[in-house]
């Protein structure tokens, strides 16, 4: 009797230790805007930033921790203690997805920076003082804005929202809106030898081959009425609604696999149709 008590207590004390042990392996941290934010959910709110449903797309074994923010630059980030507070966690064999520009544009001094110079640096920062604690940073640049319009012509104004605000004629080709804010993390990943994601490109083919309609179905683009959760409506060209969301997560996360060979074992092949491909 006195084994069997012994015995049962050895089990349940592995029991508990198992039960501590975290089942992940290693922890992939987010920072950047509101792009890949966690966003409220509450009374059915539809909004989403792709970080948020990144873990659909990751297996089990990989912890998503996003720190992104709404409005942050990578100056905010930094000035507000936000890097650090990740700076603080990281552990090695971490990875660190790093995607800001959506408000390093913006004039407003406490955001904005400049590329080549500012922007780069605090990239760079960001790169290097993960690598300081063992971690593996990863670029991305900025996802593009749902802008379309009659003319080419390059838009750098961040509070555009809809094209009739922003005096554009509605056209058939995607109007960049970033300007060289998608070179620093280009520039930046290859100076430092850093995995590089051109989440603008994928996006960009992504909502060009969507074209001007079918792509408002990615954004809070909604008609008053449509919409419980905006009763007024919405024409928002920068953010994501929940279906949106997971097909840019998903086409990232395959990229994702390709430019960092090493996680492609933790990536989950799941399809979330676009609206392009054959049903």
């Amino acid at each position: 009797m006195r084994k069997l008590t012994i015995f049962a207590m050895m089990s349940l004390s592995v029991l508990v230790l198992l039960s501590m042990t975290p089942s992940h392996k290693f922890t992939i941290f987010m920072i950047g805007d509101s792009t890949m934010a966690n966003k409220d959910t509450t009374n059915g709110k539809k909004e989403r930033g792709w970080g948020m449903v990144l873990n659909n797309y990751f297996t089990d074994e990989v912890k998503i921790d996003n720190h992104a923010l709404n409005g942050r630059s990578s100056k905010s980030f930094i000035d507000e203690g936000r890097w650090q507070a990740v700076l603080d966690k990281i552990q090695p064999g971490d990875y660190v997805f790093i995607q800001f520009g959506h408000n390093d544009e913006k004039p407003k001094p406490d955001r904005h920076t400049d590329p080549g110079t500012t922007f780069d640096a605090n990239l760079e920062k960001f790169v290097n003082e993960t690598r300081e604690k063992g971690g593996i940073p990863v670029l991305f640049n900025s996802v593009v804005r749902r802008i379309f319009s009659q003319s080419k012509t390059a838009v750098t104004d961040d509070d555009l929202r809809t094209n009739s605000s922003a005096g554009l004629t509605e056209g058939d080709t995607l109007v960049d809106t970033h300007g060289a804010y998608l070179l620093s993390p280009r520039n930046v990943a290859a100076k430092l030898n850093v995995p590089f994601v051109d989440a603008n490109k994928i996006t960009h083919d992504l909502e060009q081959g969507l074209g001007p309609e079918k792509s408002k179905k990615l954004h809070m683009w909604f008609l008053p009425g449509e919409e419980p959760s905006v009763p007024e409506g919405r024409q928002d060209n920068t953010h994501y609604n929940v279906y949106g969301a997971n097909v840019v997560a998903q086409l990232l996360s395959e990229e994702i696999a390709r430019q960092v060979p090493e996680l492609a074992p933790y990536v989950v092949k799941k399809k979330v149709c676009c609206g392009r491909c054959k049903k």
